[in-house]
């Protein structure tokens, strides 16, 4: 891969991983303070997410994959994905909003694979090359914060109140022009599969990985990845209302420290991961979800305001030695005959499945624990999805036997 090529693919994956953390961190923020908008249709608007990754393999499987080009159809989507983020931005309510961001959600979950598929194409050595890519998505997610808090300080308890926060969707809907217009000019993604090919729906959407849930290991891992999601969505949902209402100033900002530690700890994963194995490593994961509930259930912006900052920091330990060690396990059980298609059936049953029934549980929880001045009682909230972790972590510990797992570099 030569420096010209490397370049453009760091520049899609800056822009791309730019406009999801753009808006998507401080949109609890904006719905209640500026659409008034309840716990359970916040839940709606997130839960776009996940409408958006079980439609996913079906604009990639039956059409991306068989009629265009992957980095023609990523520029066409961000381009239409412009246009409804700036509508988004003109939105005075809820009911206008959410059809907007339920559209721009189900164009943008597929781009995600496109771009990686733009990527795996321009490598030779993947396992080494990609890291050094993706990396530029995670600056990409973390400048977005800083612009919002430090830049312009849209997420400032005034300016929340003053509605600056809706210029994060200008923001974004300018980023997204620029990526969709760049996305032309990335190195040629022919499809992958012929117009004439024989195959079944069910085998071009990857659902062949199905037969992998035989395995009684890879079922007990395949629930518990869909359950552990349920306390994740608590944390998207909820964690720019949760920092704006502990009167955290520079609110976005703090929260991609997220980003910073998932930096580090992908670092450190594979020295975890040969040295303690797989479980070990899942297990460390799933319960540094319930530490980092715990701190947020009993920290504040005041003299516990370290315990916010750790339990935002754990984010790196919480997502990479699930997410990741899961996509290595998921992998090495696959085989080469279905590996795509079981990278897919994981990917829908976490963003999709999982997230959708979590969304909408911790949209109910926050509609339960809202004060009458608006705020919500954030100790409780939390003690929720913490407790519901601790058990996913009890049933996997439990349930799953351990096996060695080979991780190449």
């Amino acid at each position: 891969m030569n420096s010209k090529v490397k370049f453009q693919l760091s520049a899609m994956m800056f822009l791309e991983f730019f406009i999801w953390g753009g808006w998507f961190v401080t949109l609890g923020p904006f719905l209640g303070n500026n659409l008034n908008a309840s716990g359970a249709e916040t839940a709606m608007a997130y839960s776009t997410q996940s409408w958006g990754a079980i439609i996913a393999p079906f604009i990639i499987g039956l059409i991306a994959d068989r009629f265009f080009n992957a980095e023609r159809i990523l520029g066409v989507l961000h381009l239409v994905g412009a246009g409804l983020m700036h509508l988004m931005y003109g939105s005075e309510n809820f009911a206008v909003f959410y059809p907007y961001v339920l559209g721009y959600m189900i164009l943008y979950m597929p781009t995600l694979a496109l771009v990686n598929s733009v990527a795996f194409n321009q490598m030779k050595n993947p396992s080494k090359e990609f890291p050094l890519v993706r990396v530029f998505g995670t600056a990409g997610w973390i400048l977005a914060g800083w612009i919002i808090s430090l830049a312009f300080q849209w997420d400032s308890i005034e300016n929340i109140e003053a509605g600056f926060l809706k210029n994060t969707f200008l923001m974004v809907s300018i980023a997204s022009v620029v990526l969709g217009i760049f996305s032309f000019t990335l190195p040629k993604t022919p499809p992958t599969v012929s117009k004439d090919d024989k195959r079944s729906i069910g085998q071009l959407l990857g659902l062949d990985a199905l037969k992998l849930l035989k395995d009684k290991n890879f079922l007990v891992f395949f629930i518990s990845s869909i359950l552990i999601c349920i306390p994740l969505a608590f944390y998207y949902q909820h964690i720019g209302t949760f920092l704006t209402e502990s009167n955290v100033e520079n609110s976005t900002a703090w929260a991609s420290l997220g980003q910073f530690s998932e930096i580090f700890f992908m670092l450190l994963l594979p020295f975890f991961f040969k040295k303690y194995g797989f479980k070990k490593t899942i297990l460390v994961g799933m319960l540094a979800w319930t530490l980092r509930y715990v701190l947020f259930s009993f920290g504040d912006s005041g003299e516990l305001f370290f315990m916010l900052v750790l339990g935002i920091a754990l984010h790196g330990i919480c997502y990479d030695f699930f997410f990741v060690s899961g996509q290595i396990y998921t992998d090495s059980k696959a085989g080469e005959k279905y590996k795509s298609a079981a990278q897919g059936l994981i990917t829908l049953a976490t963003y999709g499945v999982g997230m959708l029934i979590g969304f909408w549980v911790a949209g109910k929880i926050y509609d339960e624990f809202v004060q009458i001045d608006g705020t919500a009682l954030w100790e409780k909230v939390w003690i929720y999805p913490a407790i519901f972790a601790l058990a996913v972590f009890v049933v996997f510990a439990l349930l799953f036997k351990n096996e060695k797992i080979e991780y190449k570099t």
